[in-house]
C-alpha cells in the first residue's frame, strides 16, 4: 500500500466513524437519536471547520488573531438572510448550497478586513483584529436592519427545496449535512497547506525577511490566507445558522472566537490536523464537563495554560513525539513509566478537582441550597474535605514530579537509541 492508498484509506474510515456515531446513541424506546448527542455532535463539525479556519492564520501564516468570529458571525448573518429571502421569494434554490451563502459573506468581509489588518504582523496585527471584533460586536448591537439587534435575526431551514429529498427538519438530518460540508472543507484547506500559496504562507510565518528577499510579498500572502479563512469560516457560521436557525451578536463576540484559539492550541497549532482534536476536546468539555460542573471554564482555561506551559505542540505535538520511538520498535518500554506517573498525576489531579469543587460549592452550590456529595453527602463547611484535597494536591504533585524523573530518564535513553538507529527524521 503506497502513502496515497494509506492517506485515502485514513479519509474513509474517518468518514465511516462520522457516519456511524449518531447511531451509537440511538434510543430504541424511542426510535431516534438521541438528541443531546446529535447536536453535540454536530457543534464538534462545526468547531473543527472553524478552527481549522482560525489555524490558516494562526498555524500556518502566524497570525493570531483575536477577531476571527467576526468572519464566521457574519458569515452567519447573511446564511440567515438568503434564507430568509429564499422563503419569502419562494425560490427554489437547493438547501444543501445554502451555506455557500455564509462562506461567500465571510470571504466578501474577509477582503474588507483583512485588507486593514494584515498590513500589519505579529503583535500590532492581534491588536488590529481584537478592535475590529468589538467594532463588529458593537455594531451588531446597534444596526438592527442587517444584525436583527439583541435578539439576532431567526429563520427556518425547512425551505421544501433538496436535491436528495430531505427537509432537513430533524437534527441528524443536518448533522450529515455538517459531516459532508465538514469533509468538503478540511478536505480543501488540506489541499491548500500543499500549494504555493500554503507553502509561501509557512515561509512569512517563519521568516517574512527571507520572503522579501527571494521576491515575494508578506503583505499579499498574509492577506490572501486571510480571506481565504474567512470564507471557511462563513461556511461553519453557515453551518451554525442550518443547526440552530438563529444568528445573534454572541457569534461574532470575543467568546467565540476564544473558541477557535483553545481548540488550535490545545490541539496543536503546528499541524493540520491539531485543532480537529482540540475541536473534540472543547466541546466535549463545554456540553460535557457543563453538566457535571458549574466551574467547567475553569478546568477548560487550566488545561490550555497546562498546555502552553508544558506541551506547546499541544495533544498532537505530544503523540507526534513517539514517533522515533515507535520506529525503533521500542515504544512497549514507555508502557511502564507511563503508568508509574500516571497513578500520582490521578492524585494531583483528584486534589485539584476537588479543591475546585469545595470552591465552587460554597459561593455557588450552598446558596442553591444544594448538598455536596463525593460518593456520599459531604460537609463542604468542614475542614476535612479541605485538608484532604491539599493532601491530595501537593502529595500527588511532589510523587508527581519525583516520578517524573524516572521518566525522563527512560525518554532520553529511548531518544538516544532513535537517533543511532535512525529513527529520528
Amino acid at each position: 500500500m503506497n502513502i496515497t492508498q494509506e492517506r485515502r484509506w485514513y479519509w474513509m474510515v474517518a468518514l465511516a466513524i462520522a457516519i456511524a456515531l449518531p447511531w451509537c446513541f440511538y434510543n430504541f424506546a424511542a426510535g431516534k437519536q438521541s438528541g443531546f448527542s446529535v447536536t453535540l455532535l454536530s457543534e464538534i463539525g462545526l468547531l473543527i471547520i472553524f478552527a481549522l479556519s482560525f489555524n490558516m492564520q494562526f498555524g500556518q501564516a502566524g497570525l493570531l488573531s483575536f477577531g476571527h468570529a467576526i468572519l464566521f458571525g457574519l458569515g452567519g448573518y447573511c446564511t440567515a438572510h438568503a434564507l430568509n429571502a429564499v422563503k419569502a421569494a419562494d425560490l427554489w434554490f437547493p438547501i444543501e448550497l445554502i451555506p455557500l451563502a455564509g462562506g461567500l459573506g465571510g470571504l466578501g468581509f474577509g477582503l474588507i478586513f483583512g485588507y486593514l489588518s494584515t498590513k500589519q504582523r505579529a503583535t500590532a496585527f492581534a491588536m488590529i483584529t481584537m478592535g475590529l471584533g468589538e467594532l463588529v460586536t458593537a455594531a451588531a448591537l446597534m444596526f438592527i436592519g442587517f444584525f436583527g439587534g439583541e435578539g439576532g435575526v431567526s429563520t427556518d431551514r425547512v425551505i421544501g427545496s433538496s436535491l436528495i429529498g430531505m427537509d432537513y427538519a430533524s437534527p441528524i438530518q443536518v448533522y450529515y449535512l455538517i459531516v459532508a460540508w465538514g469533509f468538503i472543507c478540511i478536505y480543501l484547506m488540506r489541499l491548500q497547506t500543499q500549494t504555493p500559496l500554503g507553502r509561501m504562507a509557512n515561509a512569512q510565518r517563519d521568516n517574512f525577511e527571507r520572503t522579501q528577499f527571494v521576491g515575494y510579498d508578506p503583505k499579499l500572502i498574509r492577506f490572501y490566507q486571510f480571506v481565504l479563512s474567512g470564507f471557511f469560516a462563513g461556511i461553519a457560521g453557515g453551518l451554525f445558522v442550518m443547526l440552530h436557525e438563529i444568528v445573534t451578536f454572541d457569534a461574532v463576540a470575543a467568546q467565540k472566537s476564544a473558541s477557535a484559539l483553545l481548540a488550535s492550541y490545545i490541539g496543536g497549532v503546528g499541524g493540520f490536523f491539531g485543532p480537529i482534536v482540540g475541536a473534540i476536546v472543547v466541546v466535549l468539555m463545554q456540553s460535557g464537563v457543563s453538566l457535571l460542573s458549574s466551574a467547567w471554564l475553569l478546568y477548560l482555561g487550566t488545561l490550555f495554560v497546562m498546555m502552553v506551559m508544558f506541551a506547546p505542540g499541544g495533544i498532537t505535538g505530544l503523540l507526534t513525539m513517539h514517533k522515533p520511538i515507535a520506529r525503533i520498535g521500542r515504544l512497549g518500554d514507555l508502557v511502564v513509566p507511563y503508568l508509574r506517573i500516571l497513578v500520582p498525576a490521578a492524585v494531583s489531579l483528584a486534589g485539584f478537582v476537588l479543591l475546585v469543587e469545595l470552591a465552587s460549592f460554597t459561593t455557588i452550590g450552598a446558596s442553591q441550597g444544594k448538598e455536596f456529595k463525593v460518593g456520599s453527602r459531604c460537609d463542604a463547611g468542614s475542614p476535612a474535605p479541605w485538608l484532604i484535597g491539599v493532601a491530595a494536591l501537593v502529595m500527588g504533585g511532589f510523587w508527581l514530579k519525583r516520578a517524573s524523573r524516572g521518566f525522563a530518564s527512560t525518554w532520553n535513553v529511548l531518544m538516544e537509541q532513535a537517533k543511532r538507529e535512525g529513527g529520528v527524521r
